[in-house]
């Protein structure tokens, strides 16, 4: 095995350091396979329960009537994330998508958005209208407000209670961390504070973007409380597997109000062309569990080894995990182009890279992503990135298995060491 990993270009003294860390993994390696084997079951019985048939798999063009395939999945879904109705489309380009989609079509001029943790992921900066974008909520005349986490990262319950107003019409939760230092939040604690909102304003629909969580945890927000998630398939449900797409679960009248306005009034969700993918979507979503395992092995691995660097690590190696993704601070941006160069290394895809900062779209700083994946920016995938602003935090995440992701941790360190720095 040092042989192989020497030939791959990882030194003996690298890969020897990540079997010694290994050892004392293996009681939360197992606490992950335990979850993702109850996740397993859920699924299974799921597409038991709804018949998944073989002709499912086949597909439908132009309009889509009477895609029995289509309508399975969303009902496999639903399922699945405890909620009345889905909405799986491939028409749904990404999760910022899903998540305007899901925005626009639940309010209306005046009415006011409002966040409970903080200001949002960057991309949805630009959806919102903190930052002036053509077709924001915005210009349509929605506002925003937010409160930010405790310092602790915990919820301010009373900045909350006087926060929400006759004009607040939909709450948003952000799951994952994002671009920042906050923890993710586990389904059980999300559900805490729904019902405080709740008590609050019973009417009010809260919203949680999914996004990176989906089966790190025995349950999903809407058993919880929340009256909508949404997510990308090309994160944590389509288990590698999807093309394409995005996913709204929840309440039915919000569902089909989210349906409306992707395809039109009075069409809903009985139009949408499956194009050939039926059969990708039912295996991604099947896979998803045990991929989401190798892919929490694969934060855990990395966690480990950057804090025996001396590496600020976030979330830390014990620490509970609501989310796939593990920043680690890097200090220099020098450490943070080779992190990324390192992750670059070991993909099936384009490994012969190198990745570059750049300015993108939806981001207020230059990124830099490492991202050679078999479907293009796939996050569950193995991948890393971040901005180029200090503490020159990386977020890594994915691996369609824990080797893949294991062999991903220690090119990223071997090219830290080959750039200078010691063991």
């Amino acid at each position: 095995m040092e042989k192989a990993y020497e030939s791959f270009g990882i030194s003996r003294a690298v890969y020897e350091k990540g079997e010694a860390l290994l050892q004392g993994l293996e009681d939360i390696f197992r606490s992950i396979d335990r979850r993702a084997e109850y996740n397993q079951l859920k699924v299974l019985a799921a597409m038991k329960k709804h018949g998944v048939a073989d002709y499912h798999l086949n597909s439908s063009t132009g309009y889509g009537h009477n895609d029995g395939g289509r309508d399975t999945l969303e009902q496999v879904y639903a399922e699945v994330f405890g909620a009345e109705d889905a909405l799986v489309r491939p028409q749904i380009s990404c999760g910022t998508n899903a998540l305007y989609l899901a925005l626009s079509a639940n309010l209306r001029p005046g009415d006011e958005l409002y966040s409970p943790v903080g200001r949002p992921y960057d991309t949805l900066e630009a959806v919102i209208g903190i930052r002036p974008t053509v077709g924001s909520l915005a210009e349509q005349r929605i506002s925003y407000r937010e409160t930010d986490l405790l310092t602790d990262g915990s919820f301010d319950y009373d900045a909350i209670a006087k926060a929400i107003n006759d004009k607040t019409a939909l709450v948003t939760i952000q799951r994952s961390r994002g671009y920042s230092a906050r923890p993710s939040f586990s389904p059980k604690a999300m559900g805490e504070l729904i019902a405080f909102i709740k008590k609050i304003k019973p009417d009010l629909p809260v919203m949680v973007d999914n996004c990176y969580g989906e089966f790190t945890d025995y349950t999903e927000p809407t058993e919880h409380g929340a009256d909508l998630i949404v997510g990308s398939l090309i994160k944590n449900p389509g288990g590698g597997m999807a093309a394409s797409g995005g996913y709204i679960a929840g309440r039915k009248d919000l569902v089909e109000r989210c349906a409306c306005r992707l395809t039109a009034p009075g069409l809903g969700k009985d139009v949408g062309a499956s194009l050939g993918l039926n059969a990708s979507l039912y295996q991604g979503f099947f896979l998803a569990p045990g991929v989401v395992a190798g892919a929490l092995k694969g934060a855990v691995f990395a966690a480990a080894y950057y804090e025996s660097l001396g590496f600020a690590v976030y979330p830390g190696v014990e620490d509970p995990r609501n989310d796939i993704i593990q920043s680690v601070a890097l200090q220099t941006p020098e450490n943070l182009l080779a992190f990324c160069a390192g992750i670059q290394q070991a993909a099936p895809v384009d490994s012969f890279v190198k990745p570059v900062p750049s300015d993108m779209p939806g981001y207020e700083d230059p990124v830099i992503m490492a991202a050679g994946t078999f479907i293009q920016g796939s996050s569950i995938e193995l991948s890393a990135d971040g901005p180029l602003r200090p503490p020159y935090r990386v977020y890594y995440q994915g691996g369609l298995s824990w080797q893949h992701a294991k062999i991903g941790v220690l090119s990223s360190v071997q090219k830290l060491v080959d750039e200078g720095m010691t063991l």
